[in-house]
């Protein structure tokens, strides 16, 4: 635009903004959307003209090199929303291939277990595996044997390490669900609704 004004004050060599000015002006502009949007105005401080581009923004971004980045951030945008949405269809729990006991669900299909609000149990490796026993049992009961041998079989007496791992799991489970664990003078553990 500068370059246009420059030509056509030039070529009108004149203080006053006519018609033939405008046109004059215009046939200089080398951008084609610009003609008749930009306008001319005299500042009266510097007594100077200026030229001002009257555009819409989807005229001023169609002539920037812009385009390629915002289709790219558009792109990008659309990938993030579909990889969302395919996330949350994930975490939604499904019925089937699962065990619902006391507000817990197992699912074979992950080997995770999940509370009745569909948020995921978090468990230690241990923990995981004897929910996972509880589950798979018809009764939801085991003997201490059962479990010693199924999760500590090397070792002689896990009676301790068992006692601790039940005394941790107690808490997860009630926090979680409508179960908890009793002991039948710990010969036998099983799973219950409070």
């Amino acid at each position: 635009m500068d370059r246009a004004l420059a030509l056509t004050l030039k070529e009108q060599q004149s203080n006053v903004i006519s018609q033939d000015t405008i046109r004059t002006f215009n046939k200089h502009l080398q951008i084609a959307e610009l003609r008749g949007k930009a306008t001319l105005a005299v500042d009266t401080r510097g007594q100077k003209f200026k030229a001002y581009a009257h555009c819409s923004e989807a005229t001023i971004f169609s002539l920037s090199d812009q385009r390629p980045a915002t289709i790219l951030w558009a792109l990008t945008s659309f990938w993030a929303m579909l990889m969302w949405y395919r996330h949350r269809q994930t975490l939604v729990v499904t019925i089937t291939n699962r065990n619902a006991f006391g507000g817990l669900t197992y699912s074979e299909e992950d080997g995770r277990l999940y509370a009745a609000d569909g948020s995921q149990v978090q468990l230690t490796p241990m923990q995981h595996q004897l929910m996972e026993m509880f589950f798979h049992s018809p009764s939801h009961s085991l003997t201490k044997t059962e479990i010693c041998n199924a999760l500590w079989p090397k070792k002689p007496d896990a009676s301790e390490t068992l006692y601790t791992l039940i005394r941790r799991l107690k808490p997860v489970v009630e926090q979680h669900s409508d179960l908890k664990i009793e002991s039948d003078r710990s010969k036998t553990y099983s799973l219950k609704t409070k």
